[in-house]
């Protein structure tokens, strides 16, 4: 399964919002820096959809904020 998503790097609060079935909103309190945002986009997600982070993976935008992430359920 493909998320699409916004991510909000220097947040003050961590959040994922589900602005549809595929797209979201996920806010991280890391910097976008060394990877740091990606990899907390990356828990974050796993958090919300009761996976282990290792299930996910960033397939585009490694240095954009539009991203898309792909979530291996099968396993």
């Amino acid at each position: 399964m493909k998320v699409f998503v916004k991510a909000k790097p220097n947040s003050k609060n961590e959040e994922v919002r589900q602005i549809d079935d595929s797209h979201f909103e996920v806010s991280v309190k890391e910097p976008p820096r060394e990877g740091k945002a990606n990899k907390a986009i990356l828990k974050a997600l796993a958090g919300h959809f009761g996976v282990p982070a290792w299930q996910l993976e960033l397939v585009s935008g490694f240095n954009s904020r539009t991203k898309v992430i792909e979530i291996d359920q099968n396993l």
